[in-house]
Parts: C-alpha cells; sequence; structure tokens
C-alpha cells in the first residue's frame, strides 16, 4: 500500500504478454511488486514532457536515476568480479 494511506481503487487492464513479462521482470529487479512499479510508471508518466517539472522536482528526478544507475552499476561489478573470480582471471 502507498505511504501516504490514499485509498486504493482495484482495476483491471488488459495488457500484453509482453508487457507483463517486463512488468514482473522490472519487479523482480527492483525488489517490489508489480503493482509498485504500475503506480511509479503512472505517476512519472506526464505527457507534456520535462517541461512541466519544476527545476527542484528535475533535480530530485535526476538526482534518483543517478542513484539507481549507481547502485545497478556497483551490483553488476561485484557479480561479474565474482564470475571472473570463479573463472580464475582475477
Amino acid at each position: 500500500m502507498q505511504a501516504d494511506a490514499t485509498p486504493l481503487i482495484r482495476k483491471q487492464y488488459l495488457v500484453s504478454q509482453r508487457n507483463v513479462s517486463k512488468l514482473e521482470r522490472l519487479a523482480k529487479h527492483k525488489g517490489t511488486s508489480a503493482t509498485a512499479i504500475v503506480r511509479e510508471a503512472i505517476d512519472a508518466y506526464d505527457p507534456e514532457g520535462f517541461d512541466a517539472l519544476s527545476e527542484k522536482e528535475l533535480m530530485t528526478l535526476v538526482s534518483t536515476r543517478l542513484k539507481e544507475a549507481i547502485q545497478d552499476t556497483r551490483a553488476t561489478r561485484k557479480k561479474l568480479h565474482k564470475t571472473l573470480k570463479e573463472l580464475g582471471t582475477v
């Protein structure tokens, strides 16, 4: 459930199997639920683009995405190093 305790409404939408697979991969990768990923995507969607964001909002978005990229890179490097070590190439 959302942190702000906003009442939630159950809805059903038809999506392709490709969308479902992608959603499941994203949820697993982020360690969260598919529902949380859908909510994030809806909240992040802005048909007007970045022009509608304030400078502070844009910087917060950039900062968040950069932190996520750094974390992903570190995790990937750790896995790569472990694999190379197991292969005896390090």
